[in-house]
């Protein structure tokens, strides 16, 4: 089982969660929105409790109506690089954290 970044992280990008992890490789970061990749998680759950937007879930916990998430995190760790260290969260991030439906605003 591996860990999902999910649509709170959405235009937040709190990168708290980086720092918890104990993989360099595992968290990739895009313009507005982190992931984890799944090939390098360890599923140690580390980063959970990190993450202020509440956005990080075990693969088999993902809500039901962020599934697509599963694959997206995936899919962007393909192309996306690897970061390991914490950097200010995005301005507004405080605005954003609860806003619903944010995948349009996802920036690949």
């Amino acid at each position: 089982m591996t860990y999902v970044v999910t649509e709170n992280c959405i235009r937040c990008k709190y990168t708290d969660c980086v720092e918890a992890c104990p993989i360099d490789d595992c968290f990739k970061e895009g313009e507005n929105f982190l992931v984890i990749d799944p090939e390098e998680c360890i599923d140690c759950s580390l980063c959970v409790p990190e993450c202020p937007a509440g956005a990080i879930y075990a693969e088999d916990d993902v809500p039901d109506d962020q599934l697509e998430y599963i694959a997206l995190n995936a899919e962007l760790a393909k192309d996306w690089p690897a970061i390991n260290e914490v950097k200010d969260p995005l301005p507004g991030a405080e605005q954003w954290v609860d806003v619903t439906d944010k995948l349009q605003f996802l920036s690949r």
